[in-house]
């Protein structure tokens, strides 16, 4: 009895495990774009947004959208109360692991430099603010 006990609870378990990986992901978490609102963006934004464009589009999309290859950053999930500015400086610098999307983890950025990534969470602000993604706390 025991025996089949422990086969089963195996079972279930690899079942969920491979819901997990092969479920269709959040909306907004790949493949389509989110539409997202473009403000006037600010001397530093503007500078934040070539900096974006240049490091960080590849996988997060045109105006932090999202891609198939990475989350929007356009999204209640960084909203400044869950995820502080400071979180987005650990990503770039130190990289940071899969937790809310399934696209892996996102390894360090060694090149983009302080300065940038300033820049880079400036634009990701003011394009959350006109998007209606406020400080939410966590």
């Amino acid at each position: 009895m025991l025996k089949y006990l422990v086969l089963a609870v195996l079972a279930v378990g690899l079942g969920v495990v491979g819901w997990w990986m092969l479920a269709p992901a959040p909306p907004g978490s790949g493949g389509a774009q989110r539409e997202v609102v473009v403000p006037q963006l600010s001397a530093a934004a503007q500078r934040g947004k070539a900096a974006f464009d240049g490091n960080c589009a590849r996988c997060h999309g045109e105006n932090a959208a999202g891609t198939g290859n990475g989350p929007p950053l356009v999204h209640d999930y960084y909203n400044p109360g869950h995820h502080a500015d400071g979180a987005f400086h650990v990503a770039v610098t130190r990289g940071v692991r899969q937790h809310h999307w399934r696209f892996g983890n996102m390894p360090p950025q060694p090149h983009v430099t302080d300065q940038q990534t300033r820049m880079i969470v400036r634009y990701v602000r003011e394009l959350q603010e006109a998007n209606g993604i406020q400080f939410e706390p966590h």
